[in-house]
């Protein structure tokens, strides 16, 4: 029922778009037969705004997998490096909820670890939205910065990494069964940035899947039943995602499982100084607007990944 609703829902909004395209030419002949050059200016945004919005309903057409139209995990981690890279881990948290909050998609804080001085060492979110995890999944990888440190007296160049891990929301159409055998649960006390207590109780709940290493945690709820239950469901998603990986990678013939936060495996590199520029790794894309990027901005890159992967999938 709801991928039929889904799929009314993108025939409406063809049937819409196609709508406004006949009528802006229409109003572009009369304006050009009036010679009404504010008009055609208007009209020239218009047609320009249509195709942006034409193209990204052309790539959501193409995430045609089983869990694409899911709501999406996203953890985030620091690398090595302190202070420097939990404040790049903290960017790249409030990246991704500009991003989903711009396309109206909820967030929910699942879990958030602070940094020490500053920023976050790790953090969990939850967006929920229609191809939520069918948009984000391209996401997963290392993300590098390059910036002058403003936590550093010299003013020096520092380079920062942070992983980003992408999985879906799985709901009760699909089976994962989980042996609570092969699992440790741990209790601890709940905490948000730099310390402070959310509450005093051994309220969140951490789940370790020891025959793959998998670790979920959550500390969003102040009842440890809650917790648990939403950790539960975290890491039967990771396992989901974890096949779906296994899946591509067969049908690809290459790796794309988690790799070390450092050298020689970002996805995407933010510059800062001592020039502007966001570079894709993967398809070259590049914007020089950092800012724009870092507050969300992200379509140009998510648009052109999800393409290269359409692409190889039908190689």
């Amino acid at each position: 029922m709801q991928e039929r609703t889904h799929l009314e829902n993108q025939i409406a909004a063809l049937t819409a778009m196609q709508t406004e395209l006949d009528d802006n030419l229409e109003l572009a002949e009369m304006a050009e037969a009036e010679g009404d050059d504010a008009a055609v200016d208007d009209i020239q945004a218009a047609l320009a705004d249509l195709k942006d919005r034409a193209g990204r309903a052309e790539l959501e057409a193409l995430l045609s997998g089983e869990a694409d139209a899911n709501n999406a995990f996203v953890e985030i981690h620091a690398g090595a490096g302190g202070t420097e890279s939990n404040d790049w881990a903290n960017m790249l948290y409030r990246m991704y909820v500009r991003w989903a909050q711009q396309h109206g998609h909820k967030v929910d804080i699942i879990e958030e670890q602070g940094g020490e001085e500053a920023g976050i060492k790790s953090a969990t979110i939850l967006v929920k939205g229609i191809n939520a995890y069918g948009w984000l999944k391209v996401e997963s990888g290392v993300h590098r910065l390059v910036r002058i440190s403003p936590y550093d007296s010299n003013a020096r160049r520092h380079t920062s990494f942070s992983s980003v891990w992408v999985y879906p929301e799985i709901d009760d159409n699909i089976e994962i069964e989980v042996a609570e055998s092969d699992c440790r649960v741990d209790t601890f006390r709940a905490s948000g940035a730099g310390g402070q207590h959310v509450n005093t109780t051994d309220s969140a709940v951490r789940i370790t899947h020891e025959p793959t290493g998998i670790v979920v945690q959550c500390q969003s709820e102040r009842s440890q039943h809650k917790n648990r239950a939403t950790a539960w469901n975290m890491l039967r998603a990771r396992l989901y995602e974890m096949e779906l990986q296994r899946r591509e990678e067969e049908a690809n013939a290459q790796a794309a499982s988690k790799t070390d936060i450092g050298w020689g495996h970002q996805i995407r590199s933010y510059v800062l100084q001592p020039y502007q520029m966001v570079k894709d790794l993967r398809t070259g894309v590049e914007s020089p607007s950092p800012d724009a990027v870092l507050d969300g901005d992200l379509d140009a890159f998510m648009g052109a990944a999800l393409a290269q992967r359409v692409g190889g999938e039908d190689a």
